[in-house]
């Protein structure tokens, strides 16, 4: 089974920015919320993490060796990467949303970030069959596995939420691969999101 893992809160995500390839590390509260992790997964057989030290944090947090793949990185917002959420102009938002292949200056596709984690995920689908492979990523890498799991359209990521050291399960059988869980939270009860 793939299980993808979306690192806990970091100091960005708490300030309101839009965090994407900036190397922000772990919150208090996401510090809190990777502590509880472990106990919310199966039996681990292999963790992958996305480069950042936000999610190398929160996959050391699971007490497995961690291998890194740079194909689960979170997607290059360029420019506008640490900007406050609101500061972003309104017409840039409408062009991620209504052009998967729009380009931010000194950034990265939609479609490029989704390309990349499809690839990953074809490559290790074959090992995902028999054993629990944990992927520490981010949103939008998430969201692009989600549609790939479901065989949807890109566009489709639009219409998700994933939660801080949320939960995704995506098992690999004969007929391909199937959504079991979608971000699952409950491991977070009492914890601040």
């Amino acid at each position: 089974m793939l299980i993808f893992v979306r690192h806990g809160r970091s100091t960005g995500n708490a300030q309101g920015l839009l965090v994407g390839r900036a190397d922000v590390s772990l919150s208090e509260v996401g510090r809190a919320q990777i502590e509880r992790l472990a106990g919310a997964l199966p039996t681990i057989d292999r963790v992958i993490s996305s480069p950042l030290q936000r999610t190398r944090d929160t996959a050391a947090a699971l007490g497995f060796p961690v291998e890194i793949d740079e194909r689960v990185v979170e997607v290059d917002y360029g420019v506008y990467d640490l900007l406050p959420l609101g500061d972003v102009p309104a017409d840039v938002w409408t062009q991620w949303r209504t052009d998967f292949d729009f380009v931010p200056p000194s950034g990265e596709s939609m479609r490029a970030m989704g390309m990349r984690v499809v690839e990953f995920c074809e490559n290790i689908s074959d090992l995902a069959a028999t054993q629990n492979i944990v992927v520490v990523s981010h949103v939008s890498p998430i969201k692009a596995a989600v549609a790939w799991a479901l065989g949807v359209p890109d566009d489709s990521a639009w219409r998700l939420h994933v939660d801080q050291a949320s939960i995704t399960r995506i098992s690999i059988g004969a007929r391909g691969p199937v959504l079991h869980s979608f971000n699952e939270t409950g491991h977070l009860d009492g914890i601040g999101s």
